[in-house]
């Protein structure tokens, strides 16, 4: 049973008029602001992270929710106790899950550009899965 809940704080980051939605909880973080030009979302972990374009930032919520249900969809191929990793790709990003169906760790790349490698544990990934669909309703 999950027993983390998302918390929304609004933070001022450039001026007093200008606040952005971040969603964070144990061992995750992230946030999306459309008022800005060229970084508008976040993602991150509780010791790092990195601000990403519109298009980097669509393409990982976008990757994270189609291995959340390759995850799934695996559990029915797998024996008990086996482990699976899948690796979705686009232009910008490689997103890579790891481990069971119902606790698996992503690993990011940003691919273009900056250059970064980030990680989510298992039991982050449950409620940053969460916060993105919260993010994009």
């Amino acid at each position: 049973m999950r027993r983390q809940f998302l918390l929304i704080i609004m933070l001022n980051f450039t001026s007093q008029d200008t606040s952005k939605q971040l969603l964070s909880g144990e061992g995750w973080r992230i946030g999306f602001r459309s008022d800005v030009d060229l970084y508008k979302g976040l993602v991150g972990a509780d010791s790092w992270a990195i601000e990403l374009t519109e298009t980097e930032f669509k393409d990982f919520c976008k990757l994270a929710s189609q291995l959340s249900e390759t995850m799934q969809i695996m559990a029915t191929e797998l024996s008990d106790g086996e482990k699976i990793s899948c690796t979705l790709e686009t232009e910008d990003i490689s997103l890579e899950a790891n481990g069971y169906p119902h606790a698996f760790t992503l690993h990011l790349q940003l691919l273009t550009g900056r250059r970064l490698e980030g990680f989510w544990d298992a039991n982050a990934v449950p409620f940053l899965l969460d916060a993105i669909a919260h993010l994009l309703n």
